[in-house]
């Protein structure tokens, strides 16, 4: 980091880094870094007493201690962070997998993460710690004897990514699909397929990169298309998963898919399809049992798959992988809840709280919709908070968000937040009853009075309108059973 050891022993051990003192644990080193509305030099103190081994300070901080655990002064802390990765990512781990995307980076990423985890020792980077601040965190926790690391690499800004990529050199990398999210910062959803290109920036020059690209997304395959052009003949391969064509689809002028389904089928308790991998002038099949809902987690999985195939697993192998995966926290999981008062039909309830984005929303109201098992007389509800950063063209998308969960049949439509006025009005426009709530605490209320026997309600909105607030009060009374179920999440 180009520092000086002023306070301990420069021979120190530590373990994990930490940005907020509040989450160290114990044996971290925590970095000081000065932000637009903090500046950790004030909670060094506080760190050190929670247990870290150490700080990375810019300057003196008084009432620090003067002997015991270490303190390291450079003269960027932010800087040193950066530096500290950057040496340590040329020991380990020996393979490092960068998904991105804008939906389904997270999925994707614990699908993978679980296929890799039967042949290698596989570490993957917690929740969502994806970007400048958060992929370094993730980096510095993996143990030292990680073969693999998957890891969710993200961007909000042109020119992120990219530097992201730098950091974690990925010897291989997944493109889930480029989709219109966080259009504030964009201007429309080639130039996120440019910013998400950037992933390849890190890539290593040699034949050994790989890629494993979306064949059914044209955004995708123009930048894997273009990134193949560039590098020339034998300068790394790129595996295509996708759904089969239709009879009759005719081609675009790349390759077919290499990673493919056959005969999908959906239900609470999960899918089920057949896994198909080309290699060679021949054909791998697997029956595969993917314990997660929607059909759109196919893609998750086919991902998954083709980072195995390119790792050199076979399709039994993979197969056992997928069936092992578990949903991240508030991404679709399915639980049934004792109707009121205990009695009558039990509450489905689709939890993707996490994130929205309008094509993530179109997914998951689509595979709500469409879970079997709901009784007759049921109503489909859908609870759906505000979808952020879209910029100027938010309220369309609302409003059409508001048509399409009409037109699947959810009726009441619930929108929580000033721009779910539009979705709500929306909904009004296609023949549902809507309702328009101010706030996640409104809705959760709401939800607890109106919800009734036999109803299948849906859960989504943005990470800062915060519905996690519904679930939580739904499911605190009158969890009945819950299926292990994940879903497409909607961040970029």
């Amino acid at each position: 980091m180009g520092g000086d050891v002023i306070v301990g022993d420069g021979a120190a051990v530590w373990s994990g880094a930490a940005l907020d003192s509040r989450r160290v644990e114990g044996g971290e080193l925590f970095f000081a870094l000065a932000g637009e509305r903090t500046d950790g030099h004030r909670f060094v103190g506080d760190a050190l007493a929670r247990g870290a081994a150490g700080a990375v300070i810019e300057r003196e901080v008084e009432g620090l201690p003067t002997t015991g655990q270490g303190l390291v002064r450079v003269a960027d802390a932010y800087e040193g962070l950066h530096a500290l990765v950057r040496a340590l990512r040329r020991e380990l781990p020996e393979v490092l997998v960068g998904i991105t995307g804008s939906v389904g980076k997270t999925t994707t990423k614990e699908a993978t993460a679980a296929v890799l985890s039967g042949r290698f020792r596989t570490a993957r980077n917690p929740g969502n710690l994806n970007n400048l601040y958060g992929f370094p965190l993730a980096f510095l926790g993996i143990p030292d004897d990680t073969e693999v690391m998957v890891a969710e690499l993200g961007m909000s800004v042109p020119g992120e990514l990219g530097r992201v990529s730098a950091l974690a050199r990925p010897d291989g990398v997944v493109l889930t699909n480029v989709r219109p999210a966080h259009l504030a910062s964009f201007p429309d959803v080639a130039a996120i397929a440019e910013a998400k290109a950037e992933i390849f920036e890190g890539l290593p020059s040699g034949a050994s990169a790989f890629v494993v690209a979306n064949r059914d997304d044209p955004e995708v395959v123009r930048v894997t298309e273009r990134w193949v052009a560039s590098r020339g003949r034998g300068s790394g391969r790129v595996i295509w998963f996708g759904l089969a064509p239709a009879e009759g689809e005719r081609l675009p002028e790349v390759r077919g898919r290499d990673v493919r389904p056959a005969v999908v089928a959906n239900d609470c308790m999960g899918l089920a399809f057949t896994l198909e991998i080309a290699a060679d002038g021949s054909v791998e099949t697997m029956a595969v049992e993917l314990p997660l809902h929607g059909r759109y987690n196919v893609y998750n999985a086919l991902a998954a798959a083709g980072v195995g195939h390119a790792l050199g697993l076979g399709v039994e192998e993979i197969a056992r992988g997928l069936a092992r995966v578990r949903p991240a926290a508030h991404r679709g999981a399915v639980h049934r809840l004792a109707g009121p008062g205990g009695s009558g039909e039990p509450i489905t309830l689709v939890d993707d709280s996490y994130n929205s984005n309008p094509d993530a929303l179109a997914r998951a109201l689509e595979s709500a919709a469409e879970l079997a098992g709901r009784e007759a007389g049921g109503r489909l509800v859908a609870i759906l908070g505000d979808m952020l950063e879209l910029g100027p063209e938010a309220p369309r998308f609302h409003r059409e968000a508001g048509r399409r969960a009409a037109e699947l049949g959810f009726a009441p439509v619930v929108g929580v937040g000033p721009l779910a006025e539009e979705l709500a009005t929306g909904a009004r426009e296609a023949g549902a009853t809507a309702v328009h709530l101010a706030d996640a605490a409104t809705a959760a209320d709401w939800a607890e009075e109106s919800l009734r026997p036999g109803d299948l309600v849906l859960v989504k909105g943005s990470r800062g309108v915060a519905l996690d607030a519904v679930v939580e009060r739904l499911l605190a009374p009158r969890v009945e059973e819950s299926f292990v179920e994940g879903a497409g999440e909607g961040e970029a």
